[in-house]
């Protein structure tokens, strides 16, 4: 089930609409703005819904930037009663007028207020809406003629995908805590199905599309009759007096593919999501599918991104790799959106640095160089990343940053962890999937749903459920960035299965504290042959169903994969850990998706066939 989030909560913190809520805005409202909403026809006859907000007191000799926040969650809400302070959008809007930008809101075709349907998310008509958007907005008489996009999370995505039109007014991009690929680094990482995540997603997206306030609010009788005295639903445009065009457009959307339901027959990425015919959604719908285009005008690129953050930190570090754009990475411990502090060596309650209101300024500062006439816009491309536990911010124009060593360290007999190839010959641990194991519901995974906090609590309990390989006490302090590539050398008595392994630190005390993790579905473990669609860390694997192969009992297979990329300390006298799981009942389905007990698979662990993880290690 959807979690239960205020009304505003679940539609600008689960969706991360707005990317800086009225919370990190410093001051109080005031002031007349200008806000127009209206309807803007496509190629195609399709009425996009649009809020424009423009700067109070603009004259009509003035030019100035604009921005787009182009979304598929609500570009406003219904606010009861209707006015421009009141408005969904009035601080945000605020903020970025005064700082002399005009902002755009912009629901996406088939959600909202806006006409049309859509098969799967990011559709190609989608993509080119924002383009034909974009031409409007600078045919507008106060237009200077340089646009910029902004967003998190899908918002992100679609700020990332405008450039696919290669449009010469669209000058600069802020894909904020996005997904490079929804397959790879969010819906199915390691080709394993990350269902908590689609269910809860699909529910509310397709309440949004309903314009069902209550339904999204999980409100029933008397308080939904309260709420929408409150918030009737999504904003008409202001000419719809009756709203029948909002009922003419939401009647639309009743064509739009249910999410979670496409979900449950989709396994491989060459399945049909939805869809009739097999179409490969994933190249796409999402930005690694467009280096040629989004490369093409070399559009500046500012990203940020937290470690912790589903796997979107990869995506940033893949595009960075693959992508020519200039683009400023900044890579920190944050959750889904940035509002919080996710270093597990911190207190729980550490208080996000540096603040959301100086998050947005760093990002205004971006577009000010690039869009303001008269601006010297600077083209340099860098990395500038937190290390955890270290508490310390790193400048790199490289990726992986020198001066780390591939550092391998083996599994052994009696669960060591050592940099010692072993010496047996038939060393090896066999190991039940234990289906309770979890790494919980306030994880790197969750926080991708609402933005709230990551939170790891002590795993040295957790861990008694699955197969753990420690080393000795560190003699140093050592730090650790990168991508760790985890080699397993096993077989099991399923045709299928799940692989975790996570990275962990032991203190002295005996605490076991998360650091990242990897994944891997059995069957999918065939690495291709192919080029790679873009520059990756670990093996290159299709995940599609023609190359799917089955484990065969007595035989050995090579299952090595990377971890998400991290960045961690290791103190003196703590220990790594690598722990093997099975199973994470809170956040992925199952595996054998069909099975009659729990498998059984056996971990290699002899010179013959050395299981080993990979660390990159700097001792400090």
């Amino acid at each position: 089930m959807i979690k239960r989030f205020p009304v505003r909560l679940r539609i600008t913190g689960i969706a991360l609409l707005l990317v800086f809520s009225a919370a990190l805005i410093l001051g109080a409202a005031g002031g007349d703005h200008r806000l127009r909403s209206l309807y803007i026809p496509m190629r195609d006859g399709v009425r996009i819904a649009v809020d424009l907000w423009l700067p109070a007191g603009l004259s009509a000799q003035q030019k100035i930037p604009a921005l787009m926040v182009s979304t598929r969650y609500w570009r406003a809400q219904d606010i009861v009663p209707r006015t421009v302070e009141g408005d969904t959008n009035y601080e945000t809007a605020r903020v970025f007028n005064e700082a002399g930008y005009a902002l755009v809101f912009v629901d996406a075709r088939g959600t909202g207020a806006s006409f049309g349907s859509r098969t799967y998310e990011m559709t190609v008509d989608e993509v080119k809406d924002y383009g034909q958007v974009a031409d409007w907005i600078a045919a507008q008489p106060w237009s200077n003629h340089k646009i910029g996009s902004f967003g998190v999370s899908y918002v992100g995505n679609t700020a990332e995908m405008l450039l696919v039109n290669r449009n010469p007014v669209v000058a600069a991009a802020a894909p904020l805590f996005n997904d490079f690929n929804y397959f790879d680094h969010l819906t199915y990482p390691g080709g394993l199905f990350l269902n908590f995540y689609l269910d809860q997603w699909g529910q509310m997206v397709e309440a949004m599309d309903r314009d069902d306030i209550c339904a999204l609010a999980q409100a029933t009788g008397e308080k939904c009759l309260e709420l929408k005295k409150k918030v009737r639903g999504v904003k008409p445009v202001d000419n719809d007096l009756d709203g029948i065009l909002l009922v003419q457009a939401v009647a639309q959307h009743k064509a739009n593919v249910h999410v979670a339901e496409a979900a449950k027959n989709f396994q491989f990425r060459d399945d049909p999501f939805g869809l009739k015919e097999n179409t490969n959604i994933y190249s796409v719908a999402n930005p690694s599918g467009h280096k040629r285009e989004i490369g093409a005008a070399a559009t500046p690129l500012f990203i940020r991104v937290g470690w912790l953050d589903a796997a979107t930190v990869n995506g940033a570090l893949a595009r960075f790799r693959t992508f020519p754009n200039p683009q400023r990475v900044i890579i920190g411990p944050w959750s889904h959106g940035g509002r919080n502090d996710t270093d597990p060596f911190r207190p729980a309650d550490f208080a996000v640095q540096p603040s959301l209101t100086d998050q947005r300024k760093e990002m205004i500062g971006f577009f000010d160089a690039l869009l303001k006439d008269g601006a010297a816009p600077d083209r340099k491309s860098g990395i500038t990343y937190y290390t955890l536990g270290a508490g310390t911010w790193t400048d790199t124009t490289v990726w992986p940053p020198a001066g780390f060593v591939s550092t391998d360290f083996y599994f052994a007999p009696g669960g060591a962890l050592t940099p010692t190839r072993p010496a047996e010959s038939g060393g090896g641990d066999s190991y039940t999937v234990d289906y309770t194991a979890t790494t919980g519901t306030a994880n790197r995974w969750h926080t991708n749903i609402g933005g709230g906090d990551v939170i790891y609590p002590d795993r040295a309990d957790e861990d008694k459920k699955l197969l753990t390989y420690t080393s000795a006490p560190m003699e140093t302090d050592v730090e650790i960035t990168g991508h760790p590539l985890v080699t397993l050398l096993a077989g099991s008595d399923a045709e299928d299965g799940a692989f975790f392994a996570y990275l962990e630190d032991v203190s002295e005390t005996g605490r076991v504290t998360y650091i990242t993790e990897g994944e891997l579905r059995g069957l999918c473990r065939p690495v291709s042959s192919r080029p790679a669609p873009y520059k990756m860390f670990g093996p290159y694997r299709t995940f599609e169903r023609k190359d799917a192969r089955p484990f065969v009992r007595g035989e050995i297979a090579d299952l090595t994969f990377d971890l998400w990329a991290t960045s961690a300390l290791i103190k003196k006298g703590h220990r790594i850990r690598i722990a093997i799981a099975g199973a994470d009942q809170d956040n992925f389905a199952a595996y054998p998706l069909e099975r009659k007990k729990a498998p059984t698979v056996r971990i290699e662990t002899n010179r013959l066939h050395p299981s080993k993880i990979v660390l990159p290690i700097r001792k400090r």
